[in-house]
């Protein structure tokens, strides 16, 4: 007797998506107090690759203060084995 294998087959795919929101630079740090510019989301200066691609257009602010918020989806596919076959 022959003995049949049965596969399935699985793939999966994650996609991350980066945003950069509300600034939190402390303007009043210097003075011992608390104040942020209201800036709610990181717009680029420039373009990607150039020096103002991580300045912000609306406060001026670096990248890096502005929240980062990552959103991940993840995809599974899954295919029963073929029993016909």
């Amino acid at each position: 007797m022959k003995k049949r294998q049965v596969v399935a087959k699985t793939s999966s795919s994650i996609t991350r998506n980066i945003r950069y929101g509300e600034c939190q630079k402390n303007h009043a740090a210097n003075i011992g107090g608390y104040a942020v510019d209201g800036c709610r989301e990181f717009m680029a200066s420039n373009g990607e690759g150039t020096s103002g691609a991580l300045t912000c257009a609306a406060c001026g602010c670096h990248r890096n203060f502005h929240k980062k918020e990552v959103q991940t989806e993840v995809v599974c596919e899954y295919s029963p084995p073929n029993y016909g076959r």
